[in-house]
């Protein structure tokens, strides 16, 4: 059932006022504002699938991440969780947790899955800011849903979850102050167009960080064998300088880098107009 705009929570009515189309009557039924309605007939790619999947949800934040994403940077040597949002947080100009000095910023969390990294965005917001988590997964959604504090609960920033298109935002020009997509790019069918959905959405000034994946070496070996990966499973390979150069391409400056043995961290800053 369909709930109204008076019913509709103050951190929802706030997602209303960014969209593109805003609908008349919010579906906010599964806790979360549903842009997509029913689920379209598609043929998702391998790695698509397990992420919609209904398990993957319940041990994602626990499991999958920690052990999958920490590997894939180098642990013990690299980054663990904690650390890896706590550089989003600096590298989008947030605060830190707890700290006095958090913006009143809108941002925009991008495949956010069960909405780890949203609920760490919004540690780094203070309480007149608004976090926004978009996934198209229903699973993965209720599993951020059932994780995350009521809001005002916390001296954090709104949350409020969207399920919605990644590739097609569906807000306006110019919405948000900083905008992060960890984990998600590579499973994107077309990434630049991601790319571009995100640049499209950043107010001037504002900053876009993105954690994906990383091709070992150059060799040519290297891509043929990561094209043979996209096509059996949907999971794209990105060279060392296709993510920093999609960035520079669409006129960020400030294009910084960090590089891990299967992942690489970029980030970058829209010019003030």
């Amino acid at each position: 059932m369909n709930v109204s705009m008076v019913q509709t929570p103050s951190a929802a009515r706030r997602v209303l006022d960014l969209l593109r189309d805003p609908p008349a009557d919010p579906d906010l039924s599964a806790g979360y504002l549903d842009l997509l309605g029913p689920a379209e007939e598609r043929a998702p790619s391998l790695a698509q699938s397990v992420m919609e999947s209904t398990f993957l949800p319940q041990i994602y934040e626990k499991v999958w991440r920690p052990v999958g994403f920490n590997l894939a940077k180098g642990w013990p040597i690299g980054p663990d969780t904690a650390a890896e949002q706590a550089t989003a947080r600096d590298w989008l100009g947030l605060g830190q947790p707890g700290g006095a000095d958090r913006p009143a910023a809108t941002v925009l969390d991008v495949a956010c899955g069960p909405g780890n990294v949203t609920r760490a965005l919004a540690e780094g917001v203070g309480e007149d800011g608004l976090v926004v988590g978009l996934d198209a997964s229903p699973t993965m959604l209720a599993r951020a849903e059932a994780d995350t504090p009521p809001t005002g609960t916390s001296h954090n920033g709104d949350i409020c979850y969207v399920r919605g298109n990644a590739v097609d935002l569906p807000f306006r020009d110019a919405t948000f102050d900083a905008v992060c997509c960890f984990g998600a790019l590579y499973l994107f069918d077309d990434p630049w167009k991601a790319v571009d959905g995100m640049t499209r959405v950043l107010r001037p000034g504002g900053r876009l960080i993105i954690l994906t994946s990383r091709r070992l070496t150059p060799l040519y070996a290297s891509k043929v064998g990561g094209e043979l990966i996209r096509r059996a499973t949907g999971y794209t390979v990105f060279g060392d300088r296709e993510v920093t150069g999609a960035l520079a391409d669409r006129g960020f400056t400030a294009v910084r880098r960090r590089r891990y043995p299967l992942m690489q961290l970029v980030g970058g800053t829209l010019p003030n107009a």
